[in-house]
């Protein structure tokens, strides 16, 4: 399975604007959170999954979605290819990150906001969960 983009839409009228993701299913979901990341500390980096898959889509502001598929979870290549998408909160859409990739949020503006749904109950998180350096895989290409 590859990273995929699950697009959605807007509708507004008068009574203000509906955002929406009618193609997303919530039937595989164990939790869900929020991340805001600092002013200071604009990326988070580099969390892997083996079995959780995460979805992602943005509240507010704007973020980059960077990932790359994990090689060898031990010692994995510095040189594999990080892929990027971007999403806003003007642009209705989850990003889905199958397991076997490991993910960097970076955000774009101050007080944005993105919300993060697995699919790995937490009693489970901790055998799946594989973390790397911030500057383990470059995001500037």
């Amino acid at each position: 399975m590859i990273p995929k983009i699950i697009q959605g839409a807007n509708f507004s009228d008068y009574r203000g604007i509906i955002s929406y993701v009618n193609d997303f299913s919530f039937s595989d979901i164990a939790r869900f959170y929020i991340i805001s990341n600092t002013p200071e500390n604009p990326i988070r980096a580099w969390q892997g999954h083996k079995l959780d898959a995460k979805n992602f889509y943005c509240l507010s502001g704007s973020f980059k979605i960077h990932f790359v598929k994990v090689d060898n979870w031990e010692n994995p290549s510095k040189k594999l290819i990080v892929e990027t998408i971007l999403v806003s909160e003007s642009d209705s859409k989850i990003v889905h990150i199958p397991p076997g990739y490991a993910n960097a949020i970076e955000s774009l503006e101050v007080n944005s906001k993105l919300i993060s749904f697995s699919t790995l109950p937490l009693a489970n998180v901790s055998e799946d969960d594989s973390r790397y350096p911030s500057d383990y895989w470059s995001l500037n290409g």
